[in-house]
């Protein structure tokens, strides 16, 4: 087993360092107030090659692999979890180019990683979140149109996307329900189509995030995904698999940011004549917040290592999911202790991955989603 990365890995790794340094870190906090997206920031990550990363050079992308999207993503998360978000503007693109027809693929995803469009795939329902086979929003054909109604909820980049790759119901009386689904690509200029940003969040405020309406929205034949119908459950659970692993990479990012700032405070902050980092109980706790990183991000590297070498774990992914949020709370939780006061108040940036990292618990699938998906691999049927 080899733990050592290329030359290009590296100097990837290091490139998104220095971009996350020198363009997100003064930025955060006022993103994070004005609950904006950052658009300036979004175009500067496309242009230098972060956006879609793994997007094949056929369709102008660089052609890398997951690994690599998760090491861009634990750089951007380790310095601000919201606008790190900008990554997220692809989102969506796998299922074009794992599925797609060559067509589709053409049109829909080169001006992603240019900057000329951003995406995102509406699949969260107001009352279907881990319930995939709740989903409600029907599209309903008629010649070589459908039609879509219904309700998404808690979309990424729902009002600032130019398409979505859409999760509908168009087969409800399949006797499989796993026939029941398909995806469509919808612009989101096309009449009927309404986006609500939702406002309030608790964290990534400035990752933009939307409740989506489709009224008697028509869309061509030609916007279903890959050209057939029924496909859109094992087209959604492959989505899963890899989002949960970048997901994953988000989580040891803002883990390991937390760590950071958990450092450098408690090596100039003092109290009873002396920095606190002297003190045992702090020196414990941090080493334990450490090997709780390292642990979550081998377990991440290697989820996307797989899928990068042919081999989607479930299993192992869900491990991944689970680890890396789990760690990226329990982190920034001690982190903000050893602020005392001070991580309370939101000019300093411990208050703000406090709140950002609870979310790699909630979305791409919920830690307890996580952890049957880990049981039921493991106990196989009985």
């Amino acid at each position: 087993m080899d733990f050592q990365f290329t030359k290009e890995q590296t100097d990837i790794r290091q490139a998104a360092r220095d971009f996350a340094e020198k363009e997100i870190r003064e930025i955060g906090h006022d993103y994070d107030q004005k609950e904006e997206f950052p658009k300036d920031l979004w175009k500067k990550a496309c242009d230098l090659g972060f956006v879609g990363v793994y997007i094949d050079e056929a369709y102008e992308g660089p052609g890398l692999g997951y690994l690599e999207a998760a090491v861009i993503m634990e750089e951007f998360w380790r310095v601000d979890p919201g606008c790190g978000c900008v990554l997220l503007t692809a989102f969506g693109s796998e299922l074009i180019q794992n599925y797609g027809t060559e067509e589709q693929k053409k049109k829909y995803i080169p001006p992603i990683p240019k900057g000329k469009a951003i995406m995102g795939s509406a699949i969260t329902e107001p009352d279907a979140g881990s319930d995939i086979f709740g989903v409600t929003t029907s599209a309903v054909k008629d010649g070589d149109t459908y039609t879509i109604n219904g309700t998404k909820m808690f979309i990424t980049n729902g009002s600032i996307a130019d398409f979505l790759t859409v999760y509908c119901l168009t087969n409800p009386e399949a006797k499989s329900r796993y026939e029941r689904y398909s995806f469509f690509i919808v612009e989101t200029d096309r009449p009927g189509f309404q986006a609500n940003k939702l406002r309030g969040k608790m964290g990534i405020r400035a990752s933009d995030t939307a409740e989506i309406v489709f009224n008697s929205v028509k869309v061509p034949k030609e916007n279903l995904l890959g050209g057939k119908e029924s496909r859109g459950f094992p087209q959604v659970m492959d989505l899963f698999n890899i989002n949960r692993v970048l997901a994953a990479s988000q989580g040891v990012g803002v883990s390991q940011g937390a760590l950071d700032l958990a450092i450098a405070h408690v090596k100039k902050r003092e109290a009873f004549g002396q920095a606190i980092g002297k003190f045992q109980a702090i020196q414990v706790k941090l080493a334990e917040m450490a090997t709780m990183v390292e642990a979550a991000r081998i377990l991440t590297y290697q989820a996307a290592w797989l899928i990068d070498h042919g081999k989607k774990d479930p299993k192992l992914i869900a491990m991944a999911k689970w680890l890396a949020g789990e760690t990226g709370v329990r982190v920034a939780d001690d982190a903000l202790q050893m602020h005392g006061g001070y991580g309370y108040l939101n000019e300093y940036p411990i208050e703000r991955f406090y709140r950002d990292a609870k979310i790699v618990e909630i979305y791409e699938g919920a830690k307890e989603m996580e952890k049957l998906t880990i049981a039921h691999q493991l106990l196989g049927k009985f």
